[in-house]
């Protein structure tokens, strides 16, 4: 399966409650952080929902 990995590159601060707990459930707590994940449909479409706040790249 191919795997993602996610930055964080903007601030959740002043966002609606939902982006910011989108970002907690792609397990990103700070800026600059970065996690990998499988690509599966559940992740890419939480990845689309904070795409201004994240950067993605397949590994």
């Amino acid at each position: 399966m191919k795997r993602i990995r996610i930055e964080q590159i903007r601030s959740g601060i002043g966002r609606p409650e939902r982006q910011k707990r989108t970002l907690q459930a792609l397990g990103l707590r700070k800026m600059h952080q970065v996690v990998e994940h499988d690509a599966t449909p559940q992740i890419l479409g939480m990845v689309n929902k904070v795409h201004h706040l994240v950067k993605c790249e397949e590994i």
